[in-house]
């Protein structure tokens, strides 16, 4: 797979622009996703493989979270935005998120909400993905979650 950045709810022209420079000499494809696209597989998304609508009918139907469906989650969530900027890192190796977390601080941009994509979450949709992520960060800054 190709090294990819995938940018969820940066709506600040400025502060993205500000990052797509900060990456641009790592040489990585950076992709904004669009919140239509949130319901989708992040590895799908990231070029992992590609999911056929029909695979994406199944797994919002059939798999529940938190006694929901996914296409009931979905369906709450449609063209909605997160409450944050998530960034997602695919097909990048120790010494390249290294790099990217290395040219973030140099430009003065800070995303607190940032993962990897790994085995255990290539498919989940974006929504699970940040909620997971938002947990994790609140717990190491020690806020409770609701």
């Amino acid at each position: 797979m190709r090294e990819t950045i995938l940018l969820f709810h940066f709506t600040d022209k400025d502060r993205r622009n500000k990052l797509m420079r900060a990456l641009l000499p790592l040489r990585m494809r950076v992709k904004e996703i669009l919140p239509e696209d949130y319901g989708k597989q992040v590895g799908c998304l990231a070029g992992l493989k590609e999911c056929t609508t029909e695979e994406e009918k199944i797994l919002m139907e059939e798999l529940p979270i938190d006694g929901q469906s996914h296409k009931d989650m979905y369906s709450q969530t449609s063209g909605q935005e997160f409450p944050g900027e998530m960034m997602v890192m695919a097909g990048l190796g120790g010494g390249r998120i290294d790099q990217v977390l290395r040219a973030l601080r140099k430009s003065g941009i800070f995303v607190p909400y940032k993962a990897v994509l790994t085995a255990a979450n290539q498919t989940w949709n974006a929504w699970e993905l940040f909620a997971e992520i938002k947990k994790e960060h609140e717990t190491m800054n020690g806020k409770d979650t609701p």
